[in-house]
């Protein structure tokens, strides 16, 4: 499911991210990849806050809907 449908304050696996070459890589950077431990802290309007290890991201509408977990 994409992560804008995910439960709050869950821990999920990051199994597909559907994006370019180049957002991938900067989702890498930033802690985000497929096989990787992902909790949602809020969702709201499409906007999802989540907790990737030690620090929290915020992906907006569009992003959101290209990382799917389970």
């Amino acid at each position: 499911m994409p992560i804008v449908m995910a439960p709050v304050n869950r821990e999920l696996k990051i199994v597909k991210i559907i994006a370019d070459d180049k957002v991938k890589k900067h989702l890498e950077n930033l802690g985000v990849t497929v096989n990787g431990e992902i909790t949602v802290l809020s969702s709201s309007g499409g906007t999802v806050v989540c907790k990737i290890k030690d620090g929290r991201i915020a992906f907006d509408g569009n992003l959101s809907t290209k990382i799917f977990v389970a």
